[in-house]
């Protein structure tokens, strides 16, 4: 398995999507950008943790601190709550967590 960004991105689209449910017409253009912009970040953080660059508890330091983004950008958002921006972060970041874990167990 390798890891592919554009695949865990929209992925993660797909997580927000879910977390949002009625309210995905409103949040789906700024979600897109929101991670888009973000996205060279996420790869490289992804990418050192898979070479093992990065240990596990730096990983979760990183990708937490990635959470806390994606959720201030949701919030910037009127149409989404403070609750839902939140579930909408955690799903987005569970997708991308998965895929790097997911690299590293086929790696082995």
């Amino acid at each position: 398995m390798s890891f592919d960004i554009n695949t865990v991105i929209a992925d993660m689209l797909t997580a927000i999507k879910g977390s949002v449910d009625k309210d995905w017409k409103e949040v789906k253009s700024a979600s897109a950008q929101f991670l888009e912009r973000d996205k060279s970040r996420m790869e490289m953080i992804a990418t050192f943790r898979i070479s093992g660059e990065l240990s596990q508890e730096d990983f979760e330091s990183k990708i937490e601190d990635q959470k806390m983004i994606i959720e201030a950008e949701l919030n910037a958002l009127a149409v989404i709550s403070k609750a839902m921006a939140q579930n909408a972060a955690n799903a987005a970041i569970d997708i991308l967590e998965k895929a790097v874990i997911g690299t590293i167990k086929a790696a082995l």
